[in-house]
């Protein structure tokens, strides 16, 4: 016997699916989250999993995680005890940061407070040219005269980001021995390893974060590790990456800046998979949870991947993905945008008397009001109740009763009244806001990349995601949305079709017409290398190991690069000048071209589950009906309920509908076909 199980921790619920390898066969479970110590929500999802399919844990041959803990420790400033060593006469790096504001004409703007204080800033005494010649020796005396301060400052954690150590690792790593010798039990986070890139301030950040949440992840991790050997579960333990792809918990500790976009990320990653394997590589991921939205491009099977993001409590979406609001992470992520949307997030007046919905979330606990767990404040869960989009009876298959009257009553008190509108009027009010949010979030995505999304497919899930999925394909003028099977936890579902990464890169700066074939070979040999040593060691076979090669090129005099995926500089010229028309809407191909760095993602493969297909029949009668409300239909619509579990292949049916199921409900609009295929997604197709 044979499992696959894979946990997702978000910010309402925890979900968890389990795959039984010969037969297909799914079971999934949905328990809500436990903020102050994550790790149990994500035992008792598995726990339940195992009970109710009768499997005992050492048959569970593959274990994937998704967390927020990394992204949880930076946003409520709850890192470990970090000091930060730089070369001498830089240690105001962290201070300083960078000359651009998220807010050009904002008098009130404030940087972005240091993650580590200036008196935990050190500088040692030693200097690199640029190219990585010694131009001052490493003064080992003076590093161990630092690590003696920092022994008196008690600190957990230290990241060392010493000038060009990208270039020239020698005394960073030199540094990093000494501390260790000095430091017993503290960790170290040296930049040549976690981020050997150029710039000193965005190396320097990213160093920072992975050593400000190395303890915090070490100790989240060991006791899930603890735990589950407790439990008989010898698997080893994956974690979801940033940019898609998993990585072994062992690597998860020594790099967790890897996982800060650990949960969003595995959602992309299934709906990409999905698409590929309905025939439909072009996409966009719909992913709306308990506390937010995220959206997703995918095109050509391949989700975008970006190195330029921000994390923090001040972190934000601008034009184009970028704010400079946050703490900038200088490593792979999936491209997504994300808002305070989810089903938890809060309505609210504003002082000028405006309806606002989010960021704020009523989270798992004490969550919407409907759920009597003594929340006060309305959220969009609650006006989905109101409207009707929601049964009071069977939400996550009866487990919860809702407050229907509570909702209302909140409802009421607290937007209703202050604007003088009824209840109902409040409720489709909160549901239109939120629907504009991530309608604008879909064409940052997409039309602000260059990308028509009337091309792509929306693939919805998260708890929520296929209540509102209609109403935004409706109004980005998409045809075609796929709400996936058990969309509540389709993110769990995408920690099991992912593979094993790893991320190498070497800043090159060099006139790319200069750079020849045999040039980028060598360049690329020793990443490669790497890679193939780093995933056998994990125990993959050499046979599925595979390496993606991938260039950072950029017009001379420009301040940011693209990525092509190419080795060839000719071919790679091509590409860049049309991914840059694509991204900005024009190329310069008479201009010269400059290679910033060279890339190297190495891929261990793992075997897929093989899903399992829906058995065909005719469409059986609704289980009942209920009045819903539609914008378009002018009110309350009697509208026809579906049991999904019901629906067979090639059921077929028009809205308005309401198909219901353990962990989510699909409301279908007027206007709008649904189709169930031959692995039960349900289609929802534009009528002609």
């Amino acid at each position: 016997m044979s499992y696959r199980l894979g946990v997702d921790i978000g910010g309402t619920f925890t979900d968890a699916t389990l795959v039984d390898e010969a037969t297909g066969e799914v079971c999934i479970a949905k328990v809500s989250t436990t903020p102050s110590d994550p790790s149990v929500g994500f035992l008792l999802a598995m726990e339940r999993l195992l009970a109710e399919a009768g499997v005992a844990g050492r048959d569970l041959r593959y274990l994937a995680h998704a967390t927020t803990v990394a992204t949880n420790a930076i946003i409520e400033g709850k890192l470990a005890r970090t000091a930060f060593v730089t070369t001498d006469g830089f240690r105001d790096l962290l201070e300083i940061q960078r000359q651009v504001r998220s807010a050009l004409y904002n008098v009130h703007f404030e940087k972005p407070r240091p993650l580590v204080p200036r008196h935990r800033c050190f500088g040692v005494r030693e200097r690199l040219g640029p190219d990585g010649s010694v131009l001052r020796e490493l003064d080992e005396e003076h590093v161990r005269d630092v690590a003696a301060s920092l022994r008196a400052e008690d600190v957990e954690a230290v990241a060392v980001c010493l000038l060009h150590a990208y270039v020239n690792d020698a005394h960073e790593r030199r540094v990093g021995e000494i501390l260790a010798e000095e430091l017993p039990g503290v960790e170290i986070s040296l930049s040549s390893s976690v981020a050997p890139e150029f710039r000193e301030y965005l190396r320097a950040s990213t160093t920072v974060i992975n050593a400000g949440v190395q303890p915090v992840v070490l100790r989240y991790l060991e006791s899930i590790e603890d735990r589950l050997a407790d439990r008989g579960v010898d698997a080893e333990l994956l974690v979801m990456q940033s940019a898609g792809g998993v990585y072994t918990a062992t690597a998860a500790k020594r790099r967790p800046v890897y996982m800060v976009e650990s949960g969003p990320a595995a959602g992309v990653i299934a709906a990409a998979q999905l698409g590929r394997a309905l025939g439909q590589p072009d996409v966009i991921s719909f992913d709306m949870g308990g506390t937010t939205a995220k959206v997703s491009l995918v095109q050509d099977g391949e989700p975008t991947v970006t190195k330029d993001f921000q994390v923090g409590s001040a972190a934000q979406a601008g034009i184009g993905g970028s704010s400079f609001s946050g703490y900038p992470v200088r490593t792979p992520v999936v491209d997504l945008v994300e808002i305070g949307a989810g089903g938890g997030s809060i309505a609210w007046i504003d002082t000028g008397g405006k309806l606002r919905v989010g960021p704020r979330s009523a989270g798992a606990d004490p969550g919407p009001v409907c759920y009597r767990r003594g929340g006060a404040e309305p959220t969009i869960t609650d006006a989905n109740l109101v409207l009707g989009r929601l049964s009071p009876t069977n939400f996550l298959g009866g487990e919860i009763e809702l407050d229907v009257e509570g909702a209302r009553a909140a409802i009421e008190e607290r937007c209703a009244k202050p604007l003088g509108l009824d209840v109902v009027e409040a409720a489709r009010g909160i549901v239109e806001i939120a629907n504009a949010a991530m309608g604008n979030a879909l064409h940052l995505v997409s039309v602000q990349r260059g990308h028509d999304p009337r091309r792509f497919v929306l693939v919805a899930f998260g708890g929520a995601g296929p209540a509102h999925a209609n109403a935004l394909a409706r109004d980005a003028e998409i045809n075609t949305v796929l709400v996936p099977r058990s969309p509540g936890i389709f993110s769990a579902t995408g920690l099991l079709v992912t593979d094993l990464h790893h991320e190498y890169t070497t800043t090159v700066l060099a006139p790319l017409a200069e750079v020849t074939r045999e040039r980028l070979d060598e360049l690329f040999a020793p990443l490669e290398d790497a890679g193939r040593r780093d995933l056998e060691r994990e125990g993959t076979a050499p046979e599925d190991v595979s390496t993606v090669r991938q260039l950072d090129l950029r017009y001379v005099g420009q301040s940011f690069e693209l990525t092509v995926a190419s080795a060839d500089p000719e071919t790679a010229a091509d590409l860049f000048h049309a991914e840059h028309d694509r991204a900005y809407g024009f190329s310069a191909p008479g201009e010269p071209i400059e290679l910033v760095s060279v890339r190297v993602r190495a891929v261990g493969r793992i075997p897929k589950p093989v899903p399992k297909p829906l058995e065909a029949g005719p469409l059986p009668a609704p289980t009942g009906s209920r009045p819903v409300h539609f914008t378009e239909a002018g009110g309350y619509v009697e509208t026809a309920v579906y049991e999904r579990s019901a629906l067979p292949a090639g059921a077929r049916f028009e809205g308005p509908a309401i198909v219901e199921e353990y962990d989510s409900t699909t409301v279908v609009h007027p206007g709008f076909w649904v189709e169930v295929d031959t692995y039960g997604n349900l289609l929802l197709r534009r009528m002609v």
